[in-house]
């Protein structure tokens, strides 16, 4: 059976993914996948999909935000777009997504079931089902509007669906995974967490039993009308005893720059290093490209992180926002030429490893490997200057943002022109 594997809440957070990130997100996206089921298999993607941890981490690596409520919208639509010219190779198939897109679900689900011989209608209704739980269930002020279905040609699946509070300007994403075993009504959740919203009910809690039990016995003796008089009646709130499992929950903060707060610093360091002591050593053809592919080889050992990394490794999700910048400028704009040369490395070792030649591969593997080794003694910048040598060279890398090419300082503000002004 299924059952939920973790929260996040994020800010909520309007603007859109420029085009030109758009489509480098998807192809990224896709390589990445393709990479982990290279490595661990269908399985493991979908586990990585299904952990708040790894899916915050996976948004950020991918260079469009590191903390807002898009960050979900925009990693299931590139990897809805980058998957599928690949979708029946790889067995990973994407459906759904954000407000119309999510009422597409079953549709598309029944294509996959043409296409990899699986139970469409069965998907279909565990579709449904965990939509209602998410939206009826489980009532804790979040409206549902994107709703995001993983599922491999072996029937397994993840889902990735999100609410949000327009009153409290936040969003809150549902994580569900197939291979977790219970069921979808008593603590399917692996995780369901957050700030305090007051009181919420939660028939999921293995404490509602009782009240699931006897919403059923109401309905079926007394009818709607006299619950209404029933629950008139009594009132009062009551508790059992017991507790809720502890579950993995990702709480972003409020503010949209990033911080040296939010950024393991000695993780950072052990990447930097292993950057530069096993990069030149396993990747001398980046280094041909003076001043790219020593910063690109720093990217590919985040990147190699997201690729092997442990949950426990994604609890700075904003340090990986580090790899590719992000869209609006935090922490600093997108190095297009290193993003464009990640993306080349990772397709060609893909390629590769399907040829029988991991060798790449297994480098990014030595990357991530001996970052973990030196993060215990490394040192290196602080967080400000590490974010200040990089807006010094973003224009030389190809920096660029929502507000254009860094060739210049972004624009300020706009304010009204004085009288008399040209």
């Amino acid at each position: 059976m299924a059952r939920r594997t973790g929260s996040a809440d994020l800010p909520l957070h309007g603007g859109h993914v420029p085009a030109w990130l758009s489509a480098r997100m998807a192809t990224l996206g896709a390589v990445i996948c393709q990479a982990i089921v290279e490595e661990y298999g269908r399985d493991e993607l979908l586990a990585r999909l299904a952990h708040p941890f790894s899916f915050q981490s996976f948004g950020s690596v991918m260079g469009m935000d590191w903390h807002s409520s898009g960050v979900t919208t925009s990693v299931i639509g590139a990897l809805k777009r980058g998957l599928r010219p690949l979708q029946d190779e790889l067995g990973v198939y994407v459906c759904g997504g954000r407000g119309k897109q999510s009422r597409q679900t079953p549709q598309e689900l029944s294509i996959v079931g043409e296409r990899a011989g699986v139970d469409a209608d069965g998907l279909t209704r565990t579709s449904r089902l965990v939509a209602k739980v998410d939206s009826a269930a489980v009532q804790d002020g979040f409206d549902l509007y994107l709703h995001g279905f993983f599922v491999t040609r072996e029937g397994h699946w993840t889902v990735v669906q999100q609410g949000m509070n327009t009153e409290k300007r936040q969003a809150r994403r549902y994580h569900w995974y197939s291979q977790s075993r219970s069921n979808f009504i008593d603590e399917p959740h692996t995780a369901i967490d957050g700030p305090g919203q007051g009181e919420i009910v939660n028939l999921t809690d293995r404490r509602a039993e009782a009240s699931r039990a006897a919403q059923l016995d109401l309905l079926s003796t007394l009818g709607p009308d006299k619950i209404v008089a029933e629950l008139l009646a009594d009132a009062q709130p009551h508790s059992e005893s017991g507790q809720q499992l502890s579950l993995p929950h990702l709480a972003m903060p409020a503010h949209h720059e990033v911080r040296a707060s939010d950024v393991f610093m000695r993780r950072l360091h052990g990447t930097l290093a292993a950057a530069a002591e096993q990069g030149p050593k396993d990747f001398p053809d980046l280094l041909l490209t003076p001043g790219v592919g020593a910063r690109t080889v720093q990217s590919l050992a985040m990147v190699a992180e997201v690729l092997h990394g442990a949950p426990y490794r994604f609890q700075d999700p904003a340090r990986f926002s580090l790899a590719h910048g992000g869209k609006d400028r935090h922490p600093y704009p997108v190095p297009t030429k290193v993003y464009d040369e990640t993306i080349r490395v990772l397709m060609s070792a893909v390629q590769k490893a399907k040829l029988g030649k991991s060798e790449t591969l297994a480098a990014l593997k030595r990357l991530d490997e001996q970052a973990r080794q030196l993060e215990r003694t490394a040192d290196g910048p602080s967080f400000d200057d590490f974010v200040a040598q990089e807006l010094d060279n973003s224009s030389f890398l190809g920096g660029r943002s929502v507000f254009g090419w860094e060739n210049s300082p972004p624009p300020m503000p706009a304010t009204k022109k004085k009288r008399g002004a040209a």
